[in-house]
């Protein structure tokens, strides 16, 4: 069987996070990807100067066309955007029901630049999180899930992941990108354990579409038939990396993108 995973998420125009990214990631990580378009986005290495959404019934649509032809191994959601779509997403998921859901809850860009309108994310707390196997906030969103301040402690971010578990997704993986310190420390929390995963901090302002390309790399360690954990484990490394090789690229005048293809390249 070809692992096949299906991004559901908004185009980057500029190449580096979105769409983009996640299929770069299937394709570096030996699956076939699949896309569901929810939005457009007029985007370079500086920043977001337009979004147009996708009509909710085209991605109906969309959802409806690959699934009903490929055969799906995991799905990874990004960009939302707006209700509607939300609500096109969680129709056509529950309409398929495949076997694992990444959800990665896009709210801001790189760049700082805003990608979930605020009425959205009641409707991504109660509708689509808990659909997910797993979902992937950095420290600023998770705690604009939970409406609280960012966790500056250890014991503070497995908190919010243990009630950002309790809103009915089956695992929580928070990323510490945003955090201080020599370390990057994601913190992976699921009903039985909190599993620390380290990696050096690089310092470089290439990281466009880190986010993005984690999220599609558990999922498409999934759509090979890893364990959660396993896979999780592997996006990590492999992600930091992407990451330690951003530096080759020379692309934008802003956050240029991460290295996907730094094995071959």
């Amino acid at each position: 069987m070809t692992p096949i995973a299906l991004t559901i998420a908004g185009s980057d125009s500029s190449g580096g996070a979105g769409i983009q990214a996640d299929l770069k990631t299937f394709a570096a990580l030996g699956v076939y990807g699949a896309s569901v378009i929810t939005a457009l986005t007029a985007q370079n290495t500086t920043g977001v100067s337009g979004i147009h959404q996708v009509p909710a019934e085209f991605i109906t649509a969309q959802i409806d066309a690959v699934f009903s032809d490929l055969a799906v191994g995991a799905v990874k959601i990004g960009m939302v955007a707006q209700p509607a779509s939300i609500d096109a997403i969680v129709a056509g998921l529950t309409r398929w029901s495949p076997k694992h859901v990444v959800l990665d809850p896009v709210m801001v860009a790189t760049s700082g630049d805003r990608l979930l309108a605020a009425e959205a994310v009641d409707a991504l707390r109660t509708k689509l999180i808990p659909l997910a196997s797993v979902i992937t906030p950095n420290l600023p969103e998770a705690a604009a899930l939970l409406d609280e301040p960012v966790a500056e402690s250890e014991a503070a971010v497995e908190n919010q992941g243990k009630r950002l578990l309790a809103m009915g997704c089956r695992a929580v993986l928070i990323k510490g990108g945003h955090g201080q310190g020599a370390e990057s420390t994601d913190y992976f929390i699921d009903a039985a354990k909190t599993i620390t995963l380290a990696a050096p901090r690089v310092a470089t302002k290439n990281t466009h579409g880190t986010g993005c390309s984690l999220s599609s790399a558990i999922a498409a360690g999934l759509a090979k038939g890893e364990n959660m954990e396993t896979a999780v484990r592997n996006a990590k490394a492999w992600i930091s990396a992407a990451i330690s090789a951003a530096d080759r690229f020379s692309v934008g005048r802003g956050h240029g993108p991460v290295h996907h293809f730094h094995k071959y390249y």
